[in-house]
């Protein structure tokens, strides 16, 4: 599963039009936001907005009231690592008393310090296996390359989002910085389906714009991601925000099903192992190239993915993992799971000439 046109972070409840279900709910629906991401959990022990005193929760009415508007609720947890297994018994007892849609897990500085990908790891195998199918998002750095500390893997192996955080903070290069962001996460072992997460917050005396704001999304459409979030409603509902919420509310982004873009087109035609059909997607005298050899021609690639699907990848199941690009060229990772082996690292290249491929550049290995 995932998520599709435009959401928001809430952090704590109150502070979130007052807490009021009715007010919430109506602000949103009037924004067409598709979905919400509320605090559940902080830590190990903290069950996150439950007023300390009554002990009373205040997410389930909100989240009734949302639910029942059509929007779709997701929980978020910050956890730091030191006792991930009490950290993850905590997320799954939230999550599942709670009936959230999915769950994303925020983890950022305190996992930089050594030894912290096996913690990583235990979080996330007992995360996993407590919420079962339910989806789950990693949010965390926007530029992997900056953080090597940071054991990004250790996390995606059981997540099947990511959700940067794509604060680019007194700079105005929104545009460069969301696809920079894109390309280092489809890099990573193993890729997942990018939302990236916007700032709708001040800092230091730094705000983004509205215009700055309506970039991010319509660069973050434009390449063909499936949906933003921001961080978050607490700040932009805020009088001295409303020109953020009002640019993000304006913003055409539906939450219905994306056309299928070509990558998709590709993958599913190769799903239905038909050389004839997949090779129909390509120009003439397209050309795709791997690191051992360039083949030209559609029947020259015809007679590729006739081996390909009957001796490397027999029997196979395909799926795209991200995607980004937009105009005339897309780059996409996948995997692949056979009776002879499996793909995990896929990452393709396409360049598009009127609607049909010209150039495919494709690197997998089967495992």
């Amino acid at each position: 599963m995932t998520l599709l046109g435009k959401g928001h972070y809430m952090w704590q409840i109150p502070k979130c039009d007052g807490g009021s279900p009715a007010a919430i709910t109506a602000r949103l629906v009037k924004s067409n936001t598709s979905h919400v991401l509320i605090k559940i959990a902080d830590g190990g022990s903290w069950a996150y907005n439950i007023d300390p005193k009554t002990k009373v929760d205040w997410i389930p009415p909100v989240l009734v009231a949302l639910k029942q508007a059509g929007l779709s609720v997701w929980g978020w947890q910050y956890v730091r690592g030191d006792n991930p297994e009490a950290e993850a018994n905590l997320a799954v007892q939230r999550a599942v008393s709670l009936g959230i849609d999915g769950f994303v897990v925020d983890a950022e500085i305190e996992y930089k310090k050594p030894g912290k990908a096996g913690a990583a790891r235990r979080y996330m195998t007992a995360l996993r296996a407590g919420l079962g199918s339910m989806p789950i998002a990693l949010s965390t750095y926007r530029f992997p390359r900056t953080h090597p500390d940071f054991p990004f893997s250790a996390f995606l192996e059981q997540c099947d989002l990511a959700m940067p955080q794509v604060y680019f903070e007194k700079a105005h290069n929104v545009e460069e910085q969301l696809e920079r962001c894109v390309q280092q996460y489809l890099a990573l072992q193993p890729a997942r389906p990018i939302i990236p997460t916007g700032p709708t917050y001040s800092h230091g005396g730094w705000r983004p714009t509205a215009g700055e704001v309506e970039r991010f999304l319509v660069r973050a459409k434009a390449m063909g991601l499936t949906a933003a979030n921001f961080w978050a409603y607490d700040f932009s509902t805020r009088p001295s925000f409303h020109d953020l919420w009002d640019a993000i509310a304006a913003f055409d982004w539906p939450a219905g099903p994306p056309v299928a873009d070509m990558p998709e087109r590709l993958v599913g035609r190769i799903n239905q192992k038909d050389a004839g059909l997949i090779s129909g997607l390509y120009q003439e005298n397209a050309a795709h190239v791997t690191g051992q050899r360039t083949i030209i021609g559609r029947e020259a690639i015809a007679g590729w993915y006739r081996t390909l699907l009957s001796e490397a990848l027999p029997n196979a199941t395909f799926a795209v993992t991200g995607k980004s690009g937009s105009g005339p060229t897309r780059q996409y990772t996948w995997t692949a799971t056979s009776e002879r082996g499996k793909v995990v690292d896929g990452n393709d290249t396409l360049g598009l000439v009127e609607g049909r491929i010209q150039y495919h550049y494709s690197y997998f290995t089967v495992r």
